[in-house]
């Protein structure tokens, strides 16, 4: 009986060990995860986003505090959640992360970065004291749903993608690294290529240019027929210069005619005026 009872207890202990598992290892985390999918869902209602990396020392140091507080969102009516910016660099641009970890609060679609203590009890006051009122919400033109933010995730997006291109390259076909390099470069050729031919079209048809139709080579009866009148006219100007030609010399013998007469004239006039003064 001695044997059986002794065995009683390590088996109990152990049914205890297993019932208890799932309840401290394999619970259900109250943190719900962000992607470029599901991101929109934070434009709506109250939010506290955390950005991390998985090899970042302080967000590990801040996973535990996070996770507790998760466990009052409901409490708060507040969404926890965190995103994963080695897997998400579209939200990284988005957001301009440019430190880990990166806290924000959202609030009906108006962002606030959070910049005080990291621990569970800072963040219940935070939200339950309403404590986001006295920070600057960020700028509409610089928040994540803007055409600024949307093409700087695009940006990082294609920045990931040429990086995991580089390393396939590298890794996977064995190109060296100056070979990666050239590929990049021809495709960056011939992509600014199309892109030119893509907008002179569109230039082309949006704003056509005036196409003046080519004129017929004159044909010699056109060009004799407007020789004439050029002719004509050199002719009238050639008579005009015979006639004030012949015109000159006739004004001249004139001119020398009307001169003597006045000389003659004066000669007569002069012995008159004699006469009259011996008189």
């Amino acid at each position: 009986m001695a044997p059986s009872r002794s065995l009683r207890i390590p088996v109990a202990v152990l049914l205890l060990l297993l019932w208890g598992a799932p309840w401290t290892h394999g619970r259900r985390s109250d943190v719900r995860i962000i992607t470029d999918e599901n991101w929109r869902e934070l434009l709506e209602g109250e939010w506290m986003i955390e950005f991390y990396a998985p090899w970042c020392p302080a967000c590990q140091n801040l996973q535990p505090e996070w996770e507790s507080f998760a466990e009052w969102g409901e409490d708060l009516e507040v969404n926890v959640a965190k995103v994963d910016v080695t897997e998400q660099p579209g939200l990284s641009g988005r957001f301009i992360i440019t430190a880990l970890p990166t806290i924000y609060h959202c609030k009906n679609g108006e962002f606030r970065r959070y910049q005080g203590s990291r621990t569970k009890k800072d963040f219940i006051n935070f939200i339950s004291e309403k404590e986001w009122k006295s920070i600057e919400p960020v700028s509409s033109w610089l928040g994540p749903g803007s055409v600024l933010m949307s093409s700087m995730s695009a940006l990082f997006q294609l920045s990931m993608w040429i990086r995991t291109c580089h390393n396939y390259f590298i890794e996977d076909l064995g190109l060296p690294v100056w070979g990666s390099y050239t590929v990049f470069a021809l495709a960056t050729l011939l992509s600014g290529l199309l892109l030119g031919l893509c907008m002179i079209f569109v230039a082309d048809c949006l704003c056509p240019s005036k196409r003046r139709r080519p004129q017929p080579y004159p044909s010699k009866k056109l060009f004799l027929e407007s020789s004439q009148p050029v002719k004509k006219v050199e002719e009238e100007q050639e008579a005009d210069e015979e006639d004030v030609s012949e015109e000159e010399p006739e004004s001249k013998e004139r001119i020398n005619a009307d001169s003597a007469q006045n000389a003659i004239r004066q000669r007569s006039v002069a012995p008159s005026l004699a006469t009259d003064k011996s008189s």
